[in-house]
C-alpha cells in the first residue's frame, strides 16, 4: 500500500526556517518522482518543488527559488523540503505527492499536478 506522511510543519516568525519531511511506505521512494505542493485559502494550489526519480532533476517555483531546497534520503525512504527565509505568504498547508516515472519533465509534473498519490498535509504558518 502506497502511503505518504508529511511532518515538520509549525508556527515560525518571518525569516525563520523549517524542514518538512515526507516519509514513504509501501514503495521504494527512489523509483518515484516526488513533489511538494501548497494550498492556502483564497489562493491557487501551487507546485512548490519537485524532484525526479532518476537523474535528480529538480524544479522550484519562482516564489521559492533561492529559499527552499528539496532533497531525498533513500536510506530513510524520505524526501525533505528545507524552507529558509520564510515569509508570511508561505503560510499554507503543504502536501507531498508521488508519481511513477513517465514521459513528463519534472517541471511539467510540478506545474500541472501530475501526481496520483498524496499525503494528508502539514500546516506551515509564518507570522509575527
Amino acid at each position: 500500500q502506497l502511503q505518504l506522511v508529511e511532518s515538520g510543519g509549525g508556527l515560525v516568525q518571518p525569516g525563520g526556517s523549517l524542514r518538512l519531511s515526507c516519509a514513504a511506505s509501501g514503495f521504494t521512494l527512489d523509483y518515484y518522482a516526488i513533489g511538494w505542493f501548497r494550498q492556502a485559502p483564497g489562493k491557487e494550489r501551487e507546485g512548490v518543488s519537485c524532484i525526479s526519480s532518476s537523474d535528480g532533476s529538480t524544479y522550484y517555483a519562482d516564489s521559492v527559488k533561492g529559499r527552499f531546497t528539496i532533497s531525498r534520503d533513500n536510506a530513510k525512504n524520505t524526501v525533505y523540503l528545507q524552507m529558509n527565509s520564510l515569509k508570511p505568504e508561505d503560510t499554507a498547508v503543504y502536501y507531498c505527492a508521488a508519481r511513477r516515472r513517465g514521459p513528463f519533465s519534472v517541471q511539467a509534473m510540478c506545474v500541472m499536478f501530475l501526481f496520483g498519490s498524496w499525503g494528508q498535509g502539514t500546516q506551515v504558518t509564518v507570522s509575527s
